[in-house]
């Protein structure tokens, strides 16, 4: 099972991050605080047309699960401000997304986020959409049995993913139809409850790599996939994906090991 590699002197020697390193990014596009609490950069090496990095913190901080409530909200605010500045721009969407650890696609250890700004939804989230919410239905569901039901808080609920793609896979969201996750007052909330979810996966399981993205414009969403497993070619090339882990102990296991901050 991959971990996230141990801190080295090197890393902090080297990390551009770090406040007093401002100028070893490119012109900052957004900054809050002052001092800097978050600040957003264009991506030095963007695959996309638009693609900025939110630096969560100017604290060397190695994982979302450090963040605190405040600066999570800090975050979202961030994200919130670039996204309206992507739609006066003309972009129709921003593909808000964490990844943390080389093996889930981070060259950089300190926590960040990436803003990319798309002219309309991806396959992604325009597959989510339709007359009537599923997610809506899930929800009500699950909440019903609780045996997937990680967590609620603040209006928002934590779900082990019912036939997710790896093991502990997690769900957040508003219990609550919203559609615009960016301009919900939960955003930071639901950012708090994510590194909650990161804090219990690291009591389970270590340290490990994952990613995590928002989905907006239906029923937003959070969604956090842990690279425990290796998709080979059932997954990839079939679509159909092999867990070792029932959903419903994934939610018992996180359940047990769930500190809030």
């Amino acid at each position: 099972m991959p971990h996230l590699e141990p801190e080295t002197a090197e890393e902090l020697e080297a990390c551009p991050f770090c406040a007093g390193r401002e100028d070893r990014t490119p012109p900052q596009t957004l900054v809050i605080g002052d001092p800097w609490r978050v600040r957003v950069v264009p991506n030095l090496y963007p695959a996309f047309e638009r693609q900025e990095v939110v630096v969560h913190s100017p604290r060397h901080l190695r994982t979302f699960a450090d963040l605190e409530r405040e600066d999570a909200a800090t975050v979202a605010e961030a994200w919130r401000q670039r996204a309206r500045a992507a739609h006066e721009d003309g972009f129709d969407y921003v593909h808000a997304l964490v990844n943390e650890g080389r093996a889930a696609g981070a060259s950089l250890p300190h926590s960040h986020s990436q803003l990319v700004w798309l002219r309309e939804a991806p396959p992604a989230v325009a597959d989510e959409g339709g007359p009537e919410c599923r997610l809506c239905d899930v929800l009500e569901e699950e909440r019903a049995t609780g045996e997937r039901v990680v967590a609620t808080r603040d209006g928002l609920t934590v779900l082990a993913a019912r036939a997710g793609r790896v093991p502990y896979e997690l769900l957040v969201a508003p219990t609550a139809h919203e559609q615009d996750g960016f301009e919900s007052a939960a955003l930071g909330d639901a950012l708090a409850l994510l590194a909650d979810c990161v804090r219990a996966l690291r009591n389970v399981e270590g340290p490990v790599p994952w990613n995590a993205w928002l989905h907006h414009g239906g029923h937003w969403h959070l969604e956090l996939v842990p690279r425990i497993t290796t998709l080979a070619g059932v997954e990839l090339g079939a679509g159909i994906y092999v867990t070792t882990v029932a959903p419903e102990d994934a939610a018992g296991r996180l359940r047990e090991a769930f500190v809030p901050a």
